[in-house]
């Protein structure tokens, strides 16, 4: 392994071309810490209450019943499932009046969010004693809550920080919860959360999940939407609900003082990551458009301390596709040559040469349209050792696909998805909150 350092956790970095001095100046000026630009002075900065928060408040007023008894309810969470003091939803609800918390479902990665395998077990929380089934495995049956349980409810409840895009599996985690209580004529709760990448932005192609085959694409391909969509997982459990006609008695427990133009680092709320591979803001923002060419043959860093921010293969030549990336004048970001070794995760132990994505100017960046810059430039580049095919389940837009593979240029493919966006856009409307 080479280069003149380390880039995250063991991950070497070669930067083979000189960047001007002004540019970095600029790029630092704008830029917060952890690599993400900040927006700041926003009405309402750092003091935006989660649904939990706002739950707690009203001394959980609408989930207690009306009668006095206690309510037998169900929590789908994780690790993100926090109040604004730090107290997790579980020990918060474990302890409301009128409640018992009787199960608690987990989603992709687990109760803790740390793990990255379809091989999660059920367990038991430490804590309270409560069982914890899991929602994830191989099969839909597995990512489904298991009807015999929720049917012992009175209500479920869902607390999850969702990513803000498409293919973020928590969402069809979501829809799933929302059919099952349906069926089982139980309300479902759900305690809303920011949109980490703000709620104006609605970017890139819609699926079409009716293109899907396997269990693996409509897991991620739920409904179509475009890869960004611009919406909490509250807005999107109202969508769900009235757009599939699913029937569930929906209540979403909305924010208090969140704006849609607010990212993540202007509401005040700690970052907790949201799974393994999103430890920051910076990674959030550029999943929309790394994670649709990670179903291919690249690495998009998983296994390296900056997954989400680069992506490499051993057949990639760096310097080459940094040039021809940074030609396309792709706004908001800048690539930069990088080599970097995988500790886990496609090519472990491997050097893969490649980019690493650089945040300029979040509020520019499109980061699907970058991603299909990305695929094409790749296409272009090492056709055919570049497996362009293997996006289909994560795209989910055959026609996109075809013009890849065309050769048309990534800006008239923009202008052909345009119209179904800005059709989902009239939609959405109906079911926003904020």
């Amino acid at each position: 392994m080479t280069g003149p350092g380390k880039l995250g956790a063991r991950v070497a970095c070669l930067i083979l071309v000189l960047w001007p001095v002004a540019w970095l100046s600029a790029a630092s000026a704008r830029s917060a810490p952890g690599g993400s630009p900040r927006v700041s002075g926003k009405p309402g900065e750092g003091h935006v209450l989660t649904g939990i928060d706002v739950l707690e408040e009203r001394n959980f007023d609408g989930l207690r019943r009306a009668d006095g008894r206690r309510n037998r309810i169900a929590l789908v969470t994780n690790q993100t499932g926090r109040d604004r003091s730090g107290r997790r939803t579980i020990d918060v609800l474990s302890h409301a009046p009128g409640l018992e918390l009787a199960a608690i479902f987990s989603p992709e990665h687990g109760i803790a969010g740390t793990l990255d395998t379809t091989r999660i077990s059920d367990s038991v929380d430490q804590e309270t004693g409560v069982p914890v089934y899991s929602l994830y495995g191989t099969s839909e049956a597995q990512r489904r809550p298991p009807p015999a349980i929720v049917k012992q409810l009175d209500a479920l409840v869902i607390d999850l920080q969702d990513a803000g895009a498409r293919f973020y599996t928590y969402e069809t985690t979501l829809a799933y919860c929302l059919e099952t209580a349906a069926q089982a004529g139980i309300p479902v709760f759900v305690l809303d959360r920011p949109n980490p990448i703000n709620g104006l932005r609605v970017q890139g192609p819609l699926s079409n999940p009716e293109v899907c085959s396997n269990a693996n694409c409509r897991f991620v391909n739920y409904y179509p939407l475009p890869v960004r969509h611009g919406m909490t997982i509250g807005e999107l459990a109202r969508l769900f609900n009235g757009e599939r006609h699913l029937g569930a008695q929906l209540t979403v427990v909305p924010m208090q003082k969140w704006q849609r133009s607010e990212w993540f680092d202007s509401t005040g709320l700690a970052w907790v990551a949201p799974s393994p591979n999103l430890p920051s803001l910076a990674a959030a923002t550029l999943y929309p458009g790394l994670a649709l060419v990670e179903g291919t043959n690249v690495s998009v860093g998983r296994g390296t301390g900056t997954p989400f921010e680069v992506v490499g293969a051993p057949w990639i030549k760096a310097v080459e596709l940094s040039a021809y990336l940074n030609q396309r004048t792709i706004a908001g970001v800048r690539f930069v040559p990088v080599s970097f070794t995988p500790e886990s995760s496609r090519y472990a132990r491997q050097r893969c040469d490649g980019v690493k994505v650089v945040i300029l100017d979040r509020d520019r960046l499109d980061p699907a349209q970058m991603g299909i810059e990305l695929a094409a430039a790749l296409y272009h580049l090492y056709a055919p050792e570049f497996k362009l095919l293997q996006m289909h389940d994560l795209l989910a837009n055959r026609e996109v696909l075809d013009r890849i593979v065309a050769g048309w240029d990534p800006r008239h493919i923009e202008q052909e998805y345009r119209a179904g966006t800005a059709g989902f856009e009239a939609v959405r409307k109906k079911y926003l909150i904020y």
